[in-house]
């Protein structure tokens, strides 16, 4: 692929799946523990929770990034706490685009994986209960492998969404090359120069790619979630 790809666009590439990949690492534990809260638990707040986690889909995506720019900016509170606190800066840097890949993706990595806890049969947890098991050895051994293939499910959904983020990203951490400009950003700069079609094409190629595949690989791991639905109708 390096001889297909110039050194710019492999660079973007190869921060795309960075970004992408820290992204995931990071949103993942998080998208569990609030699916399966959103799925059994009955709570204060609820509504309000599914409306936050679900906003950034219908918000425009520009709205996301000021916002995170205002919150995680090197002036903004949570900015200042990170880069004091924990050396961790996102304003301008990598770090920042994965955040905002992150923020953006997390609706569609938690989706399918409450709707595979909401297909996991409870019976089998209080029977697991029953026999003395805690929750939480409950939760490991027989909730959680139920619900797997809407955790691989969302995975792939969300690194493919993390891959693609453009609009939060730029008006968050700019378009600077090699630190913020992933696939997508380097896909508009070919695009705003005079002789960037051939690259253009390049990237869109990749990006379809991409795409295509998790789509089906999502699809798929959703349509097993839906037999065992039907399994115990």
């Amino acid at each position: 692929m390096t001889d297909v790809l110039s050194n710019a666009e492999w660079s973007a590439l190869l921060l795309s799946l960075q970004v992408a990949g820290t992204a995931m690492a990071f949103g993942l534990p998080l998208a569990v523990f609030l699916a399966y809260a959103l799925s059994r638990w009955n709570f204060t707040g609820k509504l309000i929770l599914n409306v936050l986690i679900y906003l950034p889909l219908v918000l425009p995506p520009v709205v996301t990034g000021y916002v995170l720019l205002l919150g995680f900016g090197r002036n903004g509170p949570l900015g200042q706490f990170f880069s004091e606190w924990l050396g961790v800066g996102f304003a301008f840097q990598w770090t920042g685009a994965a955040l905002a890949a992150g923020v953006m993706a997390f609706p569609l990595l938690l989706r399918p994986i409450k709707l595979a806890f909401d297909a996991a049969d409870p019976l089998l947890e209080e029977a697991a209960r029953s026999l003395g098991t805690s929750r939480l050895k409950t939760f490991a051994i027989v909730t959680l492998p139920l619900a797997l293939p809407g955790i691989l499910g969302g995975t792939i959904l969300g690194f493919a969404k993390a891959m693609g983020e453009f609009g939060a990203t730029i008006t968050f951490v700019s378009n600077i090359p090699g630190e913020t400009r992933t696939l997508s950003l380097a896909l508009y700069t070919e695009l705003q120069s005079v002789d960037g079609d051939a690259a253009v094409l390049r990237l869109a190629a990749i990006s379809l790619l991409i795409s295509f595949v998790a789509l089906g690989l999502s699809e798929l791991l959703a349509r097993s979630i839906e037999t065992r639905v039907r399994g115990r109708a």
